[in-house]
């Protein structure tokens, strides 16, 4: 075995040791930060559309970490469907309705992102990268 080729599996361990701890750190977060948010509700004994739409992108994020340590990629479009959450969380929570230009804008930021999960939706069925699984292939744990 060549210098080299030691160095590189040990670099692709460290840099997959790396991914785990973030991943991991942004389980934990989440987890936490959806505990918080489940607790502020049963002290309030109320829940709000603003609350629900958190606990949703909550749910988005945990799902996207679950989906990245499976296969071993970051979905583009899950991001972007928590960017539309967002958006509207914050149309809900922060915009008032007599600022029509604002609310205007959020909806065109929305329309944005849906045409962007479209374009990627269209890319990946139509103009799929070669040979995808090899080079997204995770490297199993030695």
């Amino acid at each position: 075995m060549t210098a080299g080729g030691l160095g590189d599996r040990w670099g692709r361990r460290l840099a997959r040791a790396f991914e785990d701890l973030g991943l991991a750190v942004v389980l934990l977060a989440t987890v936490i930060s959806a505990g918080q948010e489940l607790w502020r509700m049963a002290a309030a004994r109320t829940v709000t559309l603003a609350e629900l739409l958190l606990l949703f992108i909550y749910v988005e994020v945990v799902a996207m970490v679950r989906l990245y340590w499976e296969s071993g990629r970051l979905p583009v479009r899950m991001p972007l469907y928590i960017a539309m959450v967002a958006i509207a969380r914050h149309v809900v929570v922060d915009v008032k309705p007599e600022h029509a230009s604002a609310m205007f804008y959020f909806g065109l930021a929305v329309l944005a992102l849906a045409l962007a999960v479209l374009v990627v939706r269209y890319g990946h069925l139509r103009l799929p990268y070669p040979d995808t699984e090899r080079a997204t292939t995770r490297i199993p744990n030695e």
